[in-house]
């Protein structure tokens, strides 16, 4: 099975970006520690839109992005972002070769 990319717009109140940053570095840091499909995550922060973040991921394949999503790493980030307005939609790809 091919690797999966993930590309994620994460929408947030331009006052939260900062915390909501912060927050998805210790998530993107716990899941390249823990979980083994997951390849890369990195956080980019749009220079003309201060109420997004985007996110590029990469999952061994699409069993290991289930994985991610079912792991405690993303649990945990679900608890620490609740009450902060974050908006998540995302776009699965599969990387060209």
């Amino acid at each position: 099975m091919p690797k999966l990319a993930l590309i994620a717009t994460v929408e947030v109140a331009p006052e939260k970006r900062d915390q909501v940053q912060s927050l998805l570095s210790a998530h993107g840091a716990r899941s390249l520690r823990d979980e083994p499909g997951t390849l890369h995550f990195e956080i980019l922060v749009p220079r003309e839109d201060a109420a997004k973040l985007l996110i590029y991921e990469v999952y061994q394949d699409d069993a290991a992005f289930e994985a991610h999503r079912n792991a405690r790493s993303i649990a945990q980030f679900r608890e620490e972002s609740a009450g902060l307005g974050v908006k998540i939609s995302a776009t699965r790809c599969t990387p060209a070769a």
